[in-house]
């Protein structure tokens, strides 16, 4: 093999301000709405139910593969899949990922023709959900290789040549990972330092990745650079597929953490790596908007096994809270018990009508479902730590206890503590809460950008300002009106609602509340305009009450498709009827902090903490962290640490 020529050393890590960060975020957003979408038009005031309503179906042959596939991944989870054992020893074993490959669970979401089973989101994710009950460890191994590894970004922009080179190998025998993150570059993509130079017919690859899902055991790798702009490169963050035993790559560390132990992400150099162009997926400049693109379904994975967690954590508090007795009755019939098992079984309801009509819809293509997904991942892992939090505290001393430490001393072995700690990251994976609400809220107020952005904009001529404020004056004409009065107002309006237990009024209550939000949101921009984008605290509840509503009409769908099936309609309405109630009050909770809420205060309190005004409040204590910088040095070059790569054999 001939030498790998010297290439340019990677510039330093990019110096960007906050204007042009946004400009690179807003770049890679899809701009267009080309398909209705019910999340849009509810935080737009227009609560349009025909779009989820009679609930989307899967076709019959999607059903028999799919509960065939099923059958069949529950069968080697009971026998083959020891989730104690993976906790135990923080690694899936070798002869499970074999059979995951033997059973084609690597290819659930790949098309039949390239070796996958070809099954449709709403069955990949049940499948999801069953595999991470057995081990939360595996269901995040199988997401972060189809939801955001090499199949998904490579079926919608990869070419065919891509697609026959790559997927059949993904589908039955190579595991993927998705590389975006550095050690100082999260949610802000704009200051991505991994470079891809062009040289020749191929791209030669310098940098450092963090938290490599899967990056440890990894077969091939997506990763995002930076292409320096040159003559024939419009250069820009692109998306390239690179082989994980290419020399030059490094894994420098298989990184450990507080939940999902059996977890193989690590830390990835790359030094000299060269990748040939034909590697490369879309257009130079085109990664972010794929790595976006991907996301629109890919988040649905996660609350999937969000949805799986609830229903273990119903099981066990059932169980649980019906042996347990105080006072000479069982704890479930205890109030202050009793409140959190309903929550827990409402919430459940809930979180997989949100799911399944998401996935159903992303299936049927009809609807642009980027802000559905989005408020899937957002409310899934919020509400599922909350159950598996409302878990450990039913269980009381028992759920702060280890597994191996209950069964030791003769009692059942319930995972409680380490289903809290498994879910504590989905509230950071693939998005924070943070960002996912910046992102919902973005994509929210899209529709008033569009027509007043300019108004806002310091940087646009008194020309813009005044072609803007026109066309803002058609649209608001037309759109305010309509915000005063609608269906929500009449007492029958949803009447196939109502069958014993009368969930019309729900409905009617979500199309009220969609137009208080949308005056709310417009009373806001037009009191801060420009910096609207600041105000985070008031864009994050209105993303929550927006997601509440959501939730709500997903579960009146639910109930009422499973109603007309004969399948439990009538326990499916009280728990509908159970989950809107509660919603509602966390509704108007929300609302009521829209205006009323300390953000202002904590503000000035946060400048003082950081300009060390209170630095006498940490007095006391010992802080036990060890020594060393906040962020590791990634800077780019050959490594100098053993590869801890670990390829399954």
């Amino acid at each position: 093999m001939s030498a790998v020529p010297e290439t340019p050393a990677a510039p330093s890590r990019p110096t960007v301000t906050e204007r042009e960060a946004r400009e690179v975020a807003e770049a890679a957003r899809e701009q267009d709405w080309r398909k209705p979408s019910f999340a849009k038009e509810l935080f737009l005031g227009r609560f349009r139910l025909d779009l989820i309503h009679p609930h989307p179906l899967p076709a019959d042959e999607d059903v028999r593969r799919g509960e065939e596939f099923l059958a069949k991944l529950r069968d080697f989870c009971e026998t083959r899949v020891d989730g104690a054992l993976i906790e135990r020893e923080a690694r899936i074993p070798d002869e499970v990922i074999n059979g995951l490959k033997e059973l084609g669970a690597l290819g659930m979401k790949i098309d039949t023709k390239y070796g996958g089973l070809g099954l449709t989101q709403v069955y990949y994710n049940k499948a999801l959900a069953l595999v991470g009950s057995a081990s939360p460890a595996i269901g995040a191994l199988l997401s972060a290789h189809q939801s955001i590894g090499v199949p998904q970004p490579l079926k919608t922009f990869g070419t065919r040549e891509q697609k026959e080179t790559f997927l059949p190998r993904c589908a039955r025998t190579d595991i993927s990972a998705f590389l975006l993150t550095e050690p100082d570059v999260g949610s802000d993509p704009a200051r991505l330092a991994t470079m891809a130079v062009p040289e020749g017919d191929d791209y030669v690859l310098d940098g450092v990745k963090l938290w490599t899902t899967n990056g440890v055991v990894a077969d091939l790798l997506v990763v995002m650079a930076r292409v320096p702009k040159s003559e024939g490169h419009r250069g820009g963050i692109t998306a390239f597929v690179v082989e994980a035993d290419s020399e030059g790559v490094t894994v420098e560390n298989r990184n450990a953490f507080m939940g999902l132990r059996g977890l193989e992400n690590g830390v990835t150099r790359f030094h000299r790596v060269r990748v040939p162009a034909s590697h490369r997926i879309g257009e130079e400049g085109q990664g972010l908007k794929i790595a976006l693109t991907t996301l629109n379904t890919g988040r649905l994975s996660l609350p999937a096994m969000c949805v799986g967690a609830g229903k273990w954590c119903l099981k066990i508090a059932r169980e649980w809270s019906a042996e347990r007795e105080q006072w000479g009755k069982p704890v479930a019939l205890h109030e202050a018990v009793g409140s959190k098992i309903a929550f827990i079984a409402a919430t459940t309801f809930a979180l997989e009508a949100v799911v399944d009509l998401s996935s159903q819809m992303a299936d049927e293509n009809r609807n642009d479902i980027r802000i559905e997904a989005a408020l899937a991942k957002l409310y899934g892992s919020e509400m599922a730590w909350l159950m598996a939090d409302e878990l450990v505290q039913i269980r009381g001393g028992r759920g702060f206890e280890t597994a191996d430490s209950l069964r030791d001393r003769g009692e059942r072995a319930v995972p409680a503590e380490q289903m809290l700690r498994d879910l504590r990251i989905n509230r950071i994976f693939e998005g924070s809460t943070e960002i996912m609400h910046l992102l919902i809220a973005r994509e929210a107020v899209d529709a008033h950008l569009s027509v007043a952005g300019d108004l806002i904009d310091p940087d646009k001529t008194l020309g813009d300002k005044a072609r803007a404020g026109a066309s803002a004056g058609a649209f608001y004409a037309r759109w305010l009106p309509k915000l005063v009065a609608g269906p929500g107002q009449l007492p029958g309006t949803y009447g196939e609602f109502r069958h014993g237990i009368d969930l019309s009024p729900h409905l009617r209550y979500v199309e009220r509340t969609s137009r208080k939000l949308a005056r709310s949101t417009f009373y806001a921009m037009s009191r801060w305009q420009g910096r609207m984008e600041t105000k985070q605290g008031f864009l994050g509840r209105i993303v929550d009450i927006g997601a509440e509503l959501f939730a709500m009409s997903a579960a009146c769908v639910r109930a009422e498709l499973l109603r007309g099936r004969g399948d439990h309609g009538r326990e499916a309405y009280q728990l509908a009827d159970a989950f809107c109630r509660q919603a509602r009050l966390r509704v108007e909770e929300l609302f009521g902090r829209l205006w009323s809420n300390t953000d202002d205060l904590d503000r000035k309190v946060v400048k003082n903490v950081l300009g060390g005004s209170y630095t006498w409040l940490e007095d006391g204590v010992i802080d036990p962290s060890g020594e060393g910088p906040w962020i590791a040095d990634a800077a780019p070059g050959p490594s100098a640490r053993e590869n801890v790569r670990r390829p399954i054999s």
